[in-house]
């Protein structure tokens, strides 16, 4: 039981900060439960508290998505899905780790040097919506991918914001199903979910209101060195 209520707690804080900033709730709880739970268990049981965040942020958003946009972007993510699937059930998982390590100190170290400085042109955002959407089968995260592609086509936070939540509830829905169809939630996820599930929503309610009042700046430079430092600390755990 105590593992439970840790794991809500984390939970909690870590998607807090995804909420609020689109980003961070995955690679941030990974490195602080891996001592409670292996990588692949918290990989499928994050499918929860993402769609949780997606669909609050959505609801509480007065916002809109082109619909078009987001066709054309799921698309090649569905592509990069199927290939990250295909590697979910095929690695071990200390190689699982070790490459979920790498992606988060990459991304991490990506976010530190380089903030929002990316540019792509149209073939070039088809190849970043294809990475994230292997990403997010594989390691159940797409949020540094996703958002560096989103910040280069739109200048606005909430823009940004909103697209990312609209490409996390497909990608996360997609994901959930095909957890379903292959049988892959264990009765100690599934266990994990419930009772953390309505204690999340109710936090994650009223904790989507802090993107209206924090420094947007300050918070992702302490997010970005929180990915690097939680990816770098995923190489020395057991």
């Amino acid at each position: 039981m105590s593992a439970i209520i840790i794991l809500t707690l984390v939970c909690a804080l870590t998607y807090t900060f995804e909420i609020v900033f689109g980003l961070a709730g995955t690679i941030l709880m990974l490195p602080l439960l891996s001592f409670l739970y292996d990588a692949k268990t918290l990989v499928i049981y994050s499918v929860l508290p993402q769609i949780l965040v997606a669909v609050i942020g959505l609801v509480r958003s007065p916002k809109k998505v082109d619909r078009q946009f987001m066709v054309g972007m799921l698309s090649f993510a569905g592509l990069g899905a199927i290939v990250g699937f295909a590697l979910f059930y095929y690695l071990s998982a200390s190689v699982f780790q070790v490459l979920l390590a790498s992606a988060i100190t990459a991304a991490g170290l990506f976010l530190v040097i380089a903030p929002h400085q990316a540019k792509f042109n149209p073939a070039g955002m088809r190849v970043m919506d294809t990475l994230a959407g292997t990403s997010q089968a594989l390691f159940g995260i797409s949020g540094p991918i996703a958002m560096t592609r989103l910040l280069a086509t739109w200048r606005d936070k909430n823009t940004v914001r909103h697209y990312a939540f609209a490409f996390f509830l497909a990608m996360n829905g997609l994901r959930a199903t095909e957890y379903v169809f292959h049988g892959t939630y264990t009765d100690e996820i599934l266990w994990m979910m419930t009772v953390s599930g309505p204690f999340l929503a109710v936090t994650l309610w009223f904790s989507n209101q802090l993107h209206l009042h924090i420094n947007e700046r300050s918070f992702r430079q302490v997010v970005s060195w929180m990915i690097l430092i939680g990816g770098l600390s995923l190489f020395y755990r057991d």
